[in-house]
Order: structure tokens, then C-alpha cells, then sequence
């Protein structure tokens, strides 16, 4: 890293050795008693920083020159790394990002809940690159850079970077970034194209999947846009879907060259060929990122769970039926709830396709609000699993601990550790339930993401 005094509002420069790494993956250092948060620096670190931020209780600063290294930091495989927003562990060993994901669950479980699992899971790991099937790019027309840009936002910024690769896309993928630029550049609308969304499927074209394209359009397109479009979708495994308001207004436009007839259905699907389930979904359908990770993790899932011939199993925030389907190879019952009625209809969907609809039911509920009697009259369960949003699962949580009959194990999958550990306190400390076993799950490799695991006996 070169040291630059090229900014002339540069804040002020200091010495600082760094301590751990907050969950935005920056550095913690001290500076004259005062908590300094450092980009591109590491634990173990001494580097010279310069100030951009000063708050009353903290600094933001900015690593110029790395004074003493740690031996963990690894060159950036990506050109765009440290403009662009996408990414923020790049410059630290993958091993590394795992073992300090796995230190913010614990730390998170001993800050928030006062508590440390019965066992520390081994953390599950796959490819760092190339994993992610879905993203939003943002689209922006700036003429001071040569016109449209496609991408993620800049670190901190609402500018879209000026990305012409992405080594967390598939390299299909990354190879569409420069010609969407160029499709977008040539509509009427360039300017009123404010979102590409991608999904990708497994299944499906001569690569084995299907790469479905959502524009985000503010503005009808005309004849000669929509005869680009169709152009541009003429690569094998490629869709074009539109978007003029909200998610659920998607429509597919074309499929590999051809118009689309009003009733066709997406070639979007993943497989979970331990269980041989194929789920089909639509693009704007929520599916976890990372194909490969989210297998692992629901082999784990159901590993941990346990579920008998016999039990009644509740999989709460069910989604498209991701662990409901499984589950039902293995349980006498599953009954998956979920508050978006449009994912319970396409659950129902995947369960009669797979053959389990006499195993696998599904109910529209708001989770969010789930009270304790709502709850009893579900009756009893042997096992619960949870797979809630960001927001975790409080109302669940409380649920669980207030009514009776209570399951044996509870399984939570977890994508924001501060909450779990929320809802972990609930249900252990007034529940009565243990905290047997957690352990982290890099769903998101080179970001300061972390997703977990933990179960509940």
C-alpha cells in the first residue's frame, strides 16, 4: 500500500497498531484513549493512518502505509477492491476471514447473551471465488465516465464503481459487466434503468445453468429497445426479465434470443441432490447466494436436528421450502411458515413437484408478530427449525419460551449474529433451553457477513 499525500483536505495522520477488526471488517486501534476504526488494516498490524472521519466517540481513518504487515494479508485478486463496495476482507487469507468470523459469533453469544456454546462447531467453508448466484447491480448514466456504469455502489458511497470484472460472479457473469454496459448505454431509457438484478440457476444451458437478467425499468421501453433486448438474450442459458415497479411486477421478456409467451416459466432451479429435491424459483425470489455453502449447510441442518421417522418438525421462515423438502425426506411432518404468501404458493409448488405434499404443508403467518397462543395452537412439534431475515426471530424466540409443549431441539440458521444472540438469550435464559452447539458458515467470502448455526436442546 503506497502512502499518498495527494489529498489536500486530508484529515490528520497516526501511528496506530491494530487490535481486532470490528464487523465491517476494519481495524480497531487506539489513539489517545479515543476508538479509531481503520479500512485496510489487520489485526496484528502497525500502520500510519489518515483521519476521515471524526466522531465525538471515534475516528474512521484510512491505512496509507503498512509499517509492519500482518502475515495473514494477501494481495487482492480483484483490481476493484477498495473502490468498490462488494467486497471488504480481500486483502486478508481466506482462512483468516473464517477464524475471525467464527471469533465475532462467539464474541457476539458472550457480549449479548452471556453465553458460550456446549461445543464450537468446525466452520463451514467452499470456493471463495466465483460463488455468488445472485446480486443487484446498481446502473447509473455518468458522462464524466464515458456513460453507464454497471455494478456495486463504491465503499461508503452511493456512486456505482467503475467495475469492468467481478471475481465473486461466476465469470459468465463477470464477462456480461462490460456489455451491459454497452445494451444500456444504446436504450432511450439509460438513464431510467436504475437496477439489474442477477439470479443463477444450476440447472439449465451448455454450462448447466441459467443466468436470468431482471432490468429495473422507470420508463416503457421502445420498439427499437425492445429489439436490443432480444438481441442481448440470445446468449445459451440467458433470460431477460423486466421490472416496472415492484419485485412481484416481474414479467420474462426473452430467452436466448426469443420473445417470451405471456405463461413461460423461469429455467431458473437449484438441486439439493442429497435429498433429490430440484426447486425451481423466479428471480426475485429470495434464494441463499452461495449454491455450494447453502447444500453444506442444509446437510448440516438436518444433521443437527436430528428429526426422527417419526417427529413433527415446524421450519419457521420457510422461504421456498430450502430446509421444508428435506426435511420431509426424513420427518413423518414438516410444516413450513412463512409471511410471504407468494413464497408459500411456490413452496407448495416445489413440495408437489418433489413428491412430498403429503409430507410438507405450508402456512401464510407474520412471524414477527407470533404470540405465544398462536404458537399452542400449532400444536407440538419435536423440532423447530428457524431461518429468519436480518431481523432475527424475538417473537419466536418469546414464543417458544412462554408456550408449551416444547420441541426437544431447536435449530437456528442465522444471518446476523448480534440478533441471534438476541434470541439466544430468550430462549436459554428464559426458556430453559441450552446452547449446545454454534458455529460459523462463510456464506459470503470476502465480506464481513457472517452467517451461523447454533442449536438449542
Amino acid at each position: 500500500m503506497s502512502r499518498s499525500r495527494a489529498v489536500a483536505a486530508a484529515g490528520p495522520e497516526y501511528l496506530l497498531d491494530i487490535e481486532s477488526l470490528d464487523l465491517e471488517a476494519r481495524g480497531i486501534a487506539r489513539h489517545e484513549g479515543k476508538v479509531v476504526f481503520v479500512r485496510g488494516a489487520l489485526p496484528g498490524e502497525r500502520v500510519i493512518a489518515r483521519r476521515v472521519r471524526n466522531k465525538p466517540s471515534y475516528d474512521v481513518a484510512e491505512a496509507i502505509s503498512i509499517e509492519r504487515g500482518s502475515s495473514q494479508r494477501t494481495v487482492p485478486a480483484c483490481p476493484h477492491f477498495g473502490t468498490c463496495g462488494g467486497c471488504s476482507m480481500q486483502h486478508l487469507h481466506p482462512a483468516a476471514q473464517l477464524a475471525i468470523k467464527q471469533r465475532v459469533l462467539e464474541d457476539q453469544l458472550e457480549r449479548i447473551a452471556g453465553l458460550r456454546p456446549g461445543m464450537v462447531l468446525r466452520p463451514i467453508a467452499g470456493p471463495a471465488w466465483g460463488y455468488r448466484f445472485r446480486a443487484r447491480l446498481s446502473v447509473r448514466h455518468v458522462p464524466k465516465k464515458g456513460g453507464v456504469l454497471v455494478g456495486f455502489h463504491e465503499r461508503g458511497s452511493s456512486y456505482v464503481a467503475d467495475m469492468r470484472e467481478c471475481h465473486v460472479l461466476p465469470p459468465d457473469v463477470s464477462g456480461l459487466l462490460l456489455p451491459l454496459r454497452a445494451l444500456v448505454g444504446g436504450l432511450s431509457i439509460h438513464d431510467r434503468m436504475p437496477q439489474i438484478e442477477v439470479a443463477i440457476g444450476d440447472t439449465g444451458g451448455p454450462a448447466g445453468r441459467t443466468i436470468a437478467l431482471v432490468f429495473r425499468i422507470l420508463e416503457s421501453l421502445t420498439p427499437a429497445d425492445r429489439e436490443s433486448l432480444r438481441e442481448f438474450s440470445a446468449r445459451p442459458g440467458l433470460e431477460i426479465w423486466l421490472q416496472p415497479k415492484g419485485p412481484d411486477s416481474i414479467s420474462l421478456f426473452a430467452r436466448e434470443g426469443r420473445l417470451a409467451a405471456s405463461d413461460t416459466e423461469s429455467g431458473l432451479a437449484y438441486r439439493l441432490p442429497e435429498f433429490d429435491i430440484r426447486m425451481p424459483f423466479r428471480p426475485t425470489d429470495f434464494t441463499q447466494v452461495n449454491h455450494g455453502i447453502n447444500e453444506v449447510l442444509v446437510r448440516m441442518a438436518l444433521r443437527l436436528l436430528d428429526p426422527a421417522p417419526g417427529d413433527r418438525v415446524a421450519d419457521l421462515f420457510c422461504g421456498l421450502g430450502n430446509f421444508s423438502l428435506p426435511l420431509a425426506r426424513r420427518a413423518r411432518e414438516v410444516i413450513g411458515i412463512e409471511g410471504s404468501a407468494s413464497l408459500v404458493r411456490r413452496a407448495t409448488d416445489n413440495a408437489l413437484a418433489n413428491g412430498l405434499a403429503e409430507r410438507a404443508r405450508f402456512a401464510v403467518a407474520n412471524l414477527f408478530e407470533l404470540d405465544p397462543q398462536a404458537w399452542h395452537d400449532l400444536g407440538a412439534f419435536d423440532r423447530v427449525l428457524v431461518d429468519p431475515p436480518r431481523e432475527g426471530a424475538l417473537a419466536v424466540a418469546q414464543a417458544l419460551a412462554a408456550a408449551g409443549p416444547r420441541p426437544r431441539r431447536i435449530v437456528y440458521v442465522s444471518c446476523n449474529p448480534a440478533t441471534l444472540a438476541r434470541d439466544a438469550a430468550v430462549l436459554v435464559h428464559t426458556g430453559g433451553w441450552r446452547l449446545s452447539a454454534a458455529g460459523a458458515v462463510n456464506m459470503f467470502p470476502h465480506t464481513s457477513h457472517v452467517e451461523s448455526i447454533a442449536v438449542f436442546d
